[in-house]
Formats: structure tokens, C-alpha cells, sequence
């Protein structure tokens, strides 16, 4: 039997590379390097940096009743900005407070200054070193933010947050902070049973299990802890008259969605920030 021509090999080995690369995801796209903020996406085992076209702009004065924790967060940002050590953010609390517009108004703020910002899902989080080392050595400074983080045992994602916190993140000169927020102030569920593990001592100290302590150590880690709380009903009032205002209600206007708005917090089980700005837009669109 004849033996196939050198061409003939070569036909039937595109062929076969052609067939190969309809089954292999494509090529990530190139990182668009002049865009303000990213989602980190992932296709198969790629990952890459995929620019945000249109950011959701909120500026700071848009956060009420908040003053405390824009002051900290604002602060540790200019430093981080100007090369000064800064500090990795936890913040945690009542839903609707602002916790993550907080972070979108950091880069409202300093965007133009050289603040960049990267989302990044929980489910993702084991990502956070090629991601780092995706934006070393870059002259940019980036926040890689996780909202609504939280860990259930034994998550790849939980040792990979632990070890970029522990890692070169918050070294003089590197370019990368991680702000998260979460309604676990620990990150992990606790459960009664891991209380029963503490040991009481003679003199009244308590020393908290092994199971306690691993899940306080990773939240520990965050150099700035941030508490966000329910809003009283004046401050719930204060934010509703602030949006119908951005939203061109007349004083009258405002005035008169009082009681309203009370009943839609009611109905809604919360006086939250993002409530009120949500009243706001269904008052306005009926009364402007």
C-alpha cells in the first residue's frame, strides 16, 4: 500500500487543527487599558479583563447619612492614590445603605486621577492572583471590588482572598487594594455549635474555637472595617426629599409625598437608601 505524500499529511492535519479550534473557546479579547472600570469575565478556564462602556456614575454627595464612612473610605483611597499605605475594606450592614455606591463614587471621584475599578464575582474569587498579576506593574491603581461577598465551607475562593490579603496587595508602592462588601461581617455562617468549642480560663478570658478563629482571621485581614445601619425615619425622609429634588419636584411636591413615602418603606420592610431613591423615581414620574 502507498504511503500518503508529505501534502496529503499536511491536508489531513489542518483539517483536524480546523475541527480542533471549533471546539476551543476563541481567544479573549485585548484589554482596553483606557477604560475607567472592568468585569473580570470568564469563558471555559480564560479569564480577562473586559472594559465597562457604560459606568454607573454616582458622586458622593448623592450618599446621605453616611458621613462617617465616606470620610474613611475617601481618605484611604487619597492615600492609596498618592502612593501612601492604605488599607484593604470590608464593609458590612443593612442592605440599601450605600455600602457598594460608596465605592462606585470613589471612582467617580478619582477616576480621572488614575483610579480604575475591577468587579469581580464571588464565584471568581479564585482568580484574585492572575488578576493582580494581570495589573502589576501598571501606573494605574485599582480597586478590585466583590459585592455581596460571602464564603460557604471549603469555597476555592476563600483561600484565594486570604492569600492576596496576606500577599504583596497592601505592600508600599503596589498598585491594588480589594474593597468587599457583605452582610456577614465574618464572610462565613457561624453556627452555635462552634461557640461550645471556646475555652473559658480561670481568670474569665474567653479563647474562641479553632473553627471561630479561622473564620474571624480572614475578615481580620481587612485593614478598615465600615458598618452600615438601618436609616431612622427623618434620614429615610432626608434621602427621598433629596432624590425627588435631583429629579425636579417642586417644593410642594416634595412636601406632599411625605406620607407616601412612608408607606412604601412599610410596604417594603425597609428605610434604606436605595428604597427612598426608588420612591423617588415613582413619585417624580407621576408628579413632574
Amino acid at each position: 500500500m502507498t504511503s500518503p505524500d508529505l501534502g496529503t499529511l499536511i491536508d489531513r492535519a489542518e483539517r483536524v487543527l480546523a475541527q480542533l479550534e471549533a471546539w476551543l473557546p476563541p481567544a479573549p479579547p485585548e484589554i482596553d487599558w483606557s477604560a475607567h472600570a472592568f468585569r473580570w469575565r470568564k469563558r471555559g478556564a480564560r479569564g480577562w479583563l473586559d472594559a465597562v462602556r457604560n459606568v454607573s456614575v454616582i458622586n458622593q454627595e448623592d450618599l446621605q447619612h453616611i458621613d462617617r464612612q465616606k470620610g474613611v473610605i475617601d481618605r484611604n483611597t487619597r492615600h492609596f492614590l498618592q502612593g501612601k499605605p492604605a488599607n484593604n475594606v470590608l464593609m458590612t450592614g443593612a442592605r440599601g445603605t450605600g455600602k457598594s455606591s460608596l465605592v462606585k463614587a470613589m471612582l467617580a471621584a478619582y477616576g480621572e486621577q488614575g483610579l480604575r475599578l475591577i468587579e469581580v464575582d464571588k464565584s471568581d474569587m479564585g482568580d484574585l492572583g492572575d488578576i493582580v498579576d494581570l495589573v502589576a506593574g501598571r501606573p494605574e491603581r485599582y480597586i478590585i471590588f466583590c459585592d455581596d461577598l460571602s464564603f460557604e465551607e471549603g469555597e476555592p475562593g476563600y483561600k484565594a482572598l486570604k492569600s492576596v490579603l496576606d500577599g504583596s496587595v497592601t505592600a508600599s508602592g503596589d498598585n491594588v487594594l480589594i474593597y468587599a462588601t457583605s452582610n456577614r461581617r465574618h464572610l462565613m455562617p457561624e453556627y452555635m455549635s462552634e461557640n461550645l468549642s471556646a475555652q473559658h480560663q480561670s481568670d474569665g478570658e474567653i479563647h474562641p474555637g479553632e473553627t471561630v478563629e479561622e473564620k474571624i482571621s480572614l475578615s481580620e485581614r481587612f485593614g478598615i472595617w465600615l458598618s452600615f445601619y438601618p436609616f431612622k425615619q427623618d434620614d429615610y425622609l432626608d434621602i427621598v426629599n433629596y432624590w425627588l429634588g435631583e429629579l425636579g419636584c417642586k417644593p410642594a411636591d416634595i412636601e406632599a409625598s411625605r406620607t407616601e413615602a412612608l408607606q412604601w418603606a412599610l410596604e417594603r420592610g425597609s428605610r434604606s437608601g436605595r428604597v427612598a431613591r426608588q420612591f423617588a423615581r415613582d413619585w417624580a414620574a407621576r408628579h413632574v
